[in-house]
């Protein structure tokens, strides 16, 4: 009888790759959420960024050019999130974005039930950027 170390497989970032089922829940929740980043959150602030603008309430007015600016990493990070490559280092980008969000619901529009989904989405974005952090590693070196 063989005793296993739990703690071995974790033991070196770069060598650890998650079981095949949570593999395929993993690139489940990359794809549904990299194409909610590119076609519905990031993609009409670089489309319509002028209607948006416009139905924005008083309070939380920004300038156009941050608008764009948001709408592009949104984008690029939606995109990166479907990259084998790249999914560890977007899930992180995303998940400090998202934060970002709920702050920005939270304190600056006064409206910090709407913050809940952007946390939610961050927690997730965490959990992806661990379970991915071998591509993160690989990139490091």
């Amino acid at each position: 009888m063989t005793t296993a170390n739990p703690s071995a497989r974790f033991s070196d970032a770069a060598d650890y790759q998650p079981g095949k089922v949570r593999n395929r829940v993993l690139w489940t929740l990359q794809i549904v959420l990299g194409l909610f980043f590119v076609i519905a959150s990031g993609g009409p602030k670089l489309v319509i960024p002028n209607t948006l603008m416009d139905n924005a309430p008083e309070n939380l007015t920004i300038p156009l050019a941050l608008l764009v600016f948001i709408g592009l990493v949104e984008v690029a990070g939606g995109i990166g999130l479907m990259m084998r490559r790249l999914s560890g280092l977007a899930a992180v980008g995303l998940s400090v974005l998202t934060v970002l969000a709920a702050a920005t619901q939270a304190f600056i529009a006064d409206k910090p039930a709407m913050a809940l989904f952007p946390l939610v989405l961050a927690a997730i974005f965490a959990w992806i950027a661990y379970e991915r952090r071998a591509t993160i590693a690989a990139l490091v070196r």
